[in-house]
Formats: C-alpha cells, sequence, structure tokens
C-alpha cells in the first residue's frame, strides 16, 4: 500500500476574493476614520483661530479712552492766571513795601494784582508781537497776556495805604520794575469812611504779611491779594488770596487780630 505525501491545502478562489474584500474594507474604513478626525481637528483648530480674533477685541481697551491732556487742560481762568502770573516779576511782598513807602506813616489796608479774577481787563495790553503763552486760551473771551516791559500797560499792584486819621490813599506799583506808577488820595472817601477805617486800623493786630505767611503754610503758593475786610460775623480779618501749582486760587480769611484761618474757599474755575 503506497501513502502520498499529503498536499499543503491551499486557499479557495471564493476564500481569497474574500480576503481581498475584507483588507478593501479595512482600509476603507482607515481612510474613513482618519478623514473623520481631520475634518474634527479643522473645525476644532478654525474655532480656536476665530476665539484668538475675538479675544483681543474684547480685552484690550479703545486707544485715547482716557487722555491725560484732556484732564489737565487748564479752564479760562486758570489760564489768565498762568498767563498774568509769567509776567509779574515783583512779588506781593515787595509790593507792599514799596507803596507804604509813599505815604508817611502809612499801613496797608488792600493789595490787589490788577486784572486778577477780576471784571477789569483794562491791564491787559494786546501785545502785537504775540506775547500770550501758547497755552492760552483762544476764545475772544480771555484777555490777553500782559506785556512785560514794566510799562503802565503791563500787570501792576494796586494798593490802599491809609494814614493814621483813615486817609486812603491809591497808590499803583508796576508789577515788573517795582517803581511807582502813580500815588493819590482817594478822592470819594467820605469823612466816615476815614473813621471807620481808622478804627479798623486800631484794632489790627496782624500785619498783612504776617497774615500772608500764616496762608502760605497753610497752603503753598504765590499769594495775589491781601485785603482788610469783615466776615460775616463781623470779625475784622486779612482776606489772603493764593495762587497755587495748578492755577487754582484759595481765599484765606485769617483773623487780623489772632492771626488764624477763620474760613478757606478753593476757586478751581
Amino acid at each position: 500500500m503506497r501513502f502520498e505525501t499529503r498536499r499543503t491545502k491551499t486557499a479557495s478562489p471564493r476564500t481569497r476574493r474574500l480576503r481581498v474584500v475584507g483588507v478593501l474594507c479595512a482600509a476603507l474604513a482607515a481612510t474613513l476614520v482618519t478623514g473623520c478626525g481631520q475634518e474634527g481637528g479643522d473645525k476644532t483648530a478654525a474655532a480656536t483661530s476665530e476665539a484668538a480674533k475675538v479675544l483681543p477685541k474684547q480685552t484690550t481697551s479703545p486707544s485715547g479712552s482716557a487722555s491725560p491732556s484732556g484732564t489737565a487742560q487748564l479752564t479760562e481762568e486758570q489760564t489768565k492766571r498762568k498767563d498774568l502770573l509769567s509776567t509779574v516779576k515783583v512779588t506781593f511782598d515787595k509790593a507792599a513795601t514799596t507803596a507804604v513807602g509813599e505815604v508817611s506813616g502809612g499801613k496797608l489796608t488792600d493789595l490787589d494784582l490788577e486784572g486778577l479774577d477780576d471784571d477789569s481787563d483794562d491791564s491787559a495790553s494786546p501785545s502785537p508781537e504775540g506775547s500770550s503763552s501758547p497755552g492760552a486760551s483762544p476764545s475772544g473771551t480771555g484777555s490777553p497776556s500782559p506785556s512785560p516791559s514794566g510799562s503802565s500797560t503791563g500787570p501792576k499792584w494796586v494798593a490802599e495805604v491809609a494814614e493814621a486819621d483813615g486817609t486812603a490813599h491809591e497808590v499803583t506799583v508796576d508789577a515788573v520794575t517795582g517803581k511807582v506808577i502813580d500815588s493819590v488820595p482817594d478822592a470819594e472817601q467820605s469823612d466816615a469812611d476815614k473813621q471807620k477805617l481808622a478804627d479798623q486800623l486800631a484794632q489790627v493786630k496782624q500785619t498783612p504779611e504776617q497774615a500772608a505767611k500764616v496762608a502760605t503754610d497753610k497752603q503753598d503758593g504765590t499769594v495775589t491779594s491781601v485785603a482788610l475786610d469783615e466776615n460775616d460775623s463781623q470779625v475784622l480779618v486779612w482776606q489772603v488770596e493764593v495762587v497755587t501749582a495748578d492755577w487754582n486760587k484759595t481765599t484765606f480769611d485769617v483773623d487780623a487780630a489772632k492771626g488764624t484761618i477763620t474760613d478757606e474757599q478753593v476757586d478751581d474755575d
């Protein structure tokens, strides 16, 4: 009896076809999965890109929304103070000494830098040279800067100096050169006015210079006016006006007998 060698079993054509189909299906499935994953990734990347475009707009404030120059803009009155004081060379105390020296035995009762915070702009000189500072207001209501030439058209200190009997004299001092421009008695003063002024001076214990120091010790700045007056409580006070570095004005009422501040008002116009 002869045994034949067993031949290796080969796959049938049908089996081979099934294997090919299986391989193709697997490849197709892998392609579909990869395609789906790529599509999802593209969508995620696109969404992330869009979010990146939006977020900076939400978190970044608009440029120029709070301009520093807008908050530092001077008012018309502040500009006038700045322009006028930039031309003044003679300080309050020097002007006071000069004015008192014009009246024998006189005492200062009022000293004011003309053209500052008042309705009179006569002291302002419309210089053809264009002397107004760059910060001056373009408004037609604002006064042009005074001429620093030292002439009568420039800035002036106007003082009231009283004799012992209450007779008042008006003394005008050039605020640039310190020279006396004019000195005349007050022609409109009545005998009753003289007596009242003499009585007031008899009550004064603090000089205007002392009152000015009390004010500037409280608020550093430039003294632009000192005047003897009665407050609402009929207390005799020195009203001292001080212009600060921000060009605002503070008015102090300093008790003319005690030298204490009784009132303080800030004018930030």
